[in-house]
């Protein structure tokens, strides 16, 4: 390993670390493992490929882990995972045609008014348990695409989206919130990551490289939820949408 390498990996592998735990227990942590590959010196394309490498394979982890402790139940992710890749690619198609300042100004006010719900909110499990019975599938896939087309279209704090909005609109609990948003994301992360490799855009090493970093993060994260739920989540997706604010203004201020 030259010297050069060994020092992306060391630059790399804390903050996909932290951004995998960030992942796995409140959404968000690609907003932290993104940046780890520029400042090691990738162009922002290879940037975001190599991240989808490295994400995919802490998110696969995490989904693996949340189900078996049973809170994915596959035939009703499924469904999300399907509609989520198609939204996806979707999202990536109207980015080309869509202005970042924009969407940057209107996520300005959106996550101001979800950091307001959050801390509004005691509890971040659902306790309409009828709401998860009537329309689950439909709501549940409906959620789903629509953040998965902003996923693609811009992308920051998703995880964090989809965890708040399947508590509120499906009915599910914050466990399984938390695991239906690695389902979702594992399916847009695959999904684009394919894109990446059939374009030669991947750094292999370097994503192998942080994706191990990441399964330890989210391994902890996962954790973390199972363990502290409610407690210890709200603080977290706090700090994310505090870090997506921040990032997001001062891209609109350049």
């Amino acid at each position: 390993m030259d010297a050069s390498l060994a020092k992306q990996i060391i630059i790399i592998c804390p903050l996909t670390l932290l951004g995998g735990f960030l992942d796995a227990s409140s959404g968000g942590g690609g907003l932290i493992s993104l940046p780890a590959y520029m400042f090691a010196g990738l162009n922002s394309h290879s940037a975001v490929a190599t991240y989808k490498l490295s994400s995919a394979m802490g998110t696969s982890v995490a989904a693996l882990r949340m189900a078996k402790d049973g809170h994915i139940q596959w035939s009703k992710a499924w469904p999300c995972m399907a509609v989520a890749a198609a939204g996806s690619v979707i999202g990536a198609g109207l980015a080309i045609h869509t202005s970042e300042r924009v969407l940057g100004h209107i996520m300005l006010i959106v996550i101001p008014v979800t950091a307001f719900y959050i801390l509004k909110t005691q509890n971040l499990d659902s306790q309409d348990h009828e709401l998860k019975k009537s329309g689950f599938r439909v709501r549940s896939a409906t959620i789903a695409f629509l953040i998965s087309v902003y996923d693609g279209l811009y992308g920051p704090g998703t995880g964090t989206f989809i965890i708040l909005l399947m508590s509120r609109f499906a009915g599910c609990t914050l466990l399984e919130s938390v695991g239906l948003s690695r389902a979702i994301l594992l399916a847009t992360n695959i999904s684009a990551l394919i894109v990446f490799l059939v374009k030669g855009k991947v750094v292999i090493c370097l994503g192998i490289a942080g994706g191990a970093a990441g399964i330890i993060g989210n391994l902890l994260g996962v954790s973390l939820v199972r363990d502290k739920g409610n407690n210890a989540v709200k603080p977290l997706m706090i700090i994310v949408l505090i870090i997506a604010f921040i990032k997001i203004a001062s891209e609109s201020m350049m």
